[in-house]
């Protein structure tokens, strides 16, 4: 259950930005003038409430208690002119990838993509003008000022989409965690039984002259899942955004070009887009295979996808794997 709760890709917050604050309504009153001019200042703007990127955090899980995000409305205007003070804006940092929608339209608000990008989630209402600006040559001591504009209230949903180099698909137990932990500093859960990984785990492959890339082992997916059976869209929705997709078809497997097939049916039903990705194949649990069965399994295989052999146990073909996924990432874009 630990798993589950360490990582949040998807949580509801309610907001409510600051309201502006109204306009002063004064005139000039000093020992030297009895009935001066209006000198009304104008409202401060209502606090912001702003998502900023941090590449620190990997999860949504700081919050998760954090229900009502209240900013302070600006200060009313004052004599002399002056304008009151700016309501002081909330900042919420998020993991990058996490995208913000309003619950009532569905609409996507901000998308935070790098570190220390920010966006406006909900604007402050503007503060309004003093009766300074309403002074006229036939109005020269105007009664009126504007009120502040109202804050925006309302519900917003924050997901998470994972933002991993490589995307590692598969049926449960095809090998993928195993794969992870070899090549990554992670530490999945691994056992031997169908959605041991319950959320995506990331990694990241150390790679030769001190360069890395990010690795996500995503949940199992089984046949239907684009229609929500199993573990379904709420961990679909992570493969969207990887570059490469990594598909782990374990070497034991009855028919290795029907698994594949089923695996890429289910990303096209989901999101046929997802289908211009770059492919790799990688046939785990290969150090039981000899040479005529490889051959074999070979011929099964799309031509025109490359396919690697590995062992997870004996480290065999992991390096030419990870220079594959290198090659892929690194490749200038057409």
């Amino acid at each position: 259950m630990s798993e589950r709760n360490n990582f949040i890709d998807y949580i509801r917050i309610f907001c409510r930005s600051g309201h502006g604050g109204p306009g002063a309504k004064h005139f000039m009153r000093n020992k030297l003038t009895a009935k001066g001019g209006p000198d009304g200042g104008d409202g401060g703007r209502g606090a912001h409430i702003i998502l900023k990127g941090n590449a620190q955090l990997w999860t949504l899980l700081h919050l998760r208690y954090y229900k009502n995000v209240l900013a302070d409305d600006g200060e009313g205007g004052s004599k002399n002119n002056s304008t009151g003070r700016d309501g002081q804006d909330i900042i919420i940092e998020v993991p990058l990838g996490t995208i913000a929608r309003d619950e009532e339209t569905g609409k996507v608000l901000v998308e935070i993509l790098e570190d220390g990008q920010e966006e406006i989630l909900v604007k402050g209402g503007r503060g309004g003008l003093g009766n300074q600006h309403f002074a006229t040559p036939t109005n020269q001591v105007p009664e009126h000022a504007q009120p502040g504009e109202p804050g925006i209230e309302g519900w917003k949903q924050l997901e998470l989409k994972v933002l991993a180099d490589v995307g590692l698909v598969g049926f449960p137990n095809a090998g993928k965690s195993t794969l992870l932990s070899v090549i990554t500093a992670a530490k999945p859960k691994i056992a031997n039984y169908a959605f041991t990984t319950l959320t995506p785990q990331l990694g990241m492959v150390e790679y030769r002259d001190g360069k890395s890339f990010c690795i996500a082992d995503l949940p199992g997916i089984i046949e239907g899942a684009a229609e929500g059976k199993g573990l379904g869209h709420r961990f679909l929705r992570h493969i969207e955004r990887n570059s490469c997709l990594l598909f782990v078809i374990p070497a034991d497997s009855a028919n290795h070009k029907k698994e594949f097939e089923i695996l890429l049916q289910e990303l096209k039903e989901y999101n046929p887009e997802m289908l211009q990705k770059d492919f790799l194949i990688a046939l785990s649990k290969s150090d039981m295979l000899d040479d005529e069965l490889k051959n074999e399994i070979s011929k099964e295989l799309p031509p025109n996808i490359p396919h690697y052999f590995i062992s997870s146990l004996t480290n065999n073909g992991l390096v030419e794997l990870k220079d594959a996924l290198w090659q892929v990432l690194t490749k200038p874009v057409a």
